[in-house]
């Protein structure tokens, strides 16, 4: 995007630590921490933040500590020390011993796909983790403690008021089916979890999707070209795009094999069961429009035609297969060979963390500094993107160190009113003035429409203040 050095790269992560930042940043201020005051105004009221929960108590403290830049990299790294932890729990209450738990909690946490999706800067990598606490939570509700049912019902519907509703419509159906097969169990219960969940995907349903540019669905074409093909399960490179990283590992699958087997020696049927529908559903699923089939699927059940990548639901894959690699290291009785077993596993995977590079920052700009410091008023960047471009993601980083209100954003799930004001102000910057805008930043090499006073300058952007402004019109709706 912009030509002069400096500039802070675009992606998925600028929008993923604004989310994750905005909540404290709300707190800080004495306002509700699950909206958004700043994004496509004045079109509509305060948009809700769901990408905010819960992991912005998490980033809060990083953000303080350590600025924006720094945080963001520790709550990745944190990400894999939470996704292991919450495996290893889960899995000890299932009986196994610490080397086996181990074993099971790196194969999670070194995911490929996992990897992939937190690389690209997704939140669905941290919130994949919600689903072992969840289970970890009702094994412990099956000893006798009931106080835990309301923790795996609060983690379950914190994956759908995270804002992802596409894994939930695999997780809730993988969680009950879990919860049945591994019997007794109390079907009240597991009901309500499901229902909590349920209820979270409908509000973010009705907050942030129904009436938005996404509301109307997706395109089948759109589900063809994100589908994975058989292939992708063994590449360790991604051979169409990000999206299709599907690679399992080449030792993985033949241990989880050998787990499936012990398993069912044990004479654990039902856990056996779930963990294989939770393995095998999900990547037969994730290969979409290459399944016999699925088409009708996507056509028939419940938004699963709001969603266009097939293998969002490929985090309960990997989460089964890991236990079940947990499962056949717990059956080796040397402590040596489990050693061996994990050094192998994560040369399997260490493929993964490779998806990491790193971007250019630019965390303390001059000319937004100046901003911050301005009267008041609205901002608009230009050049002006719409809401579904990944460009547009470099805003919301500068937004950051000068928050103010302005007409644009970025959000697959835009309102349609905004959509359409963002469309008119790329053809017309200048009609800005009526919406309440006083300042322009001004993105090499976006030309510069509007005479004004230079206010300050460093790098990619240059701020300006429009001499001539109208009164601002409320056009709230």
């Amino acid at each position: 995007m912009p030509a002069r050095a400096g500039a802070a790269a675009p992606g998925d992560h600028l929008q993923a630590v604004w989310q994750l930042w905005l909540p404290g940043h709300q707190l800080e201020r004495g306002e509700a921490p699950w909206l958004d005051p700043y994004s496509f105004q004045p079109e509509v009221d305060p948009r809700p933040n769901f990408a905010g929960w819960p992991f912005a108590l998490v980033f809060w403290p990083l953000y303080a500590l350590l600025g924006a830049i720094a945080g963001w990299n520790a709550f990745v790294l944190l990400g894999f020390l939470g996704a292991g932890a919450a495996t290893f729990l889960w899995l000890r209450e299932l009986g196994l011993g610490v080397p086996g738990a181990l074993t099971g909690g790196l194969a999670f946490a070194l995911a490929p796909y996992l990897v992939t999706q937190s690389a690209m800067g997704h939140l669905l990598a941290p919130v994949s983790t919600l689903l072992p606490l969840a289970l970890y939570a009702l094994e412990r509700a099956r000893r006798g403690r009931d106080a835990w049912l309301a923790v795996a019902g609060a983690s379950l519907a914190s994956i759908p008021l995270s804002g992802q509703v596409h894994l939930t419509l695999g997780a809730v159906p993988f969680f009950v089916l879990y919860a049945v097969l591994r019997r007794p169990v109390r079907i009240r219960a597991v009901a309500g979890c499901a229902l909590a969940a349920v209820f979270g995907a409908l509000a973010v349903y009705v907050a942030s999707i129904r009436g938005s540019v996404g509301a109307g669905g997706r395109s089948f074409e759109q589900v063809d070209r994100y589908s994975v093909d058989l292939l992708d399960f063994l590449a360790r490179d991604p051979r169409h795009g990000l999206e299709s990283a599907a690679f399992l590992g080449w030792v993985l699958p033949i241990v989880a094999i050998v787990g499936v087997v012990a398993v069912i020696l044990q004479g654990r049927y039902g856990l056996a069961a779930a963990l294989l529908v939770g393995a095998l559903v999900p990547c037969a699923l994730a290969l979409g429009a290459n399944l016999p089939g699925y088409r009708t699927l996507w056509e028939h059940v419940p938004g699963l035609d709001q969603t266009r990548v097939p293998a969002r639901f490929m985090p309960i894959a990997c989460l089964c297969l890991a236990a079940l690699v947990g499962v056949a290291a717990d059956r080796v009785r040397r402590h040596a060979l489990v050693a061996g077993l994990l050094v192998l596993l994560a040369l399997d995977l260490r493929l993964g963390v490779t998806r990491y590079h790193p971007t250019a920052a630019d965390p303390s700009n001059d000319a937004y500094a100046a901003l911050a410091d301005a009267g008041p008023g609205r901002l608009l960047e230009l050049p002006v993107h719409l809401p579904d471009r990944q460009e547009a993601s470099i805003y919301l980083h500068y937004a950051m160190q000068a928050p103010r209100e302005r007409p644009s954003g970025y959000a697959t799930t835009a309102p349609r009113a905004a959509d359409a004001t963002v469309r008119g102000l790329r053809e017309d910057p200048c009609s800005a003035r009526d919406l309440g805008v006083r300042y322009l930043a001004v993105f090499d090499p976006a030309k510069r429409p509007c005479s004004g006073v230079l206010v300050g300058e460093d790098g990619p952007v240059s701020i300006f203040r429009l001499r001539k402004v109208s009164k601002s019109r409320d056009r709230r709706r």
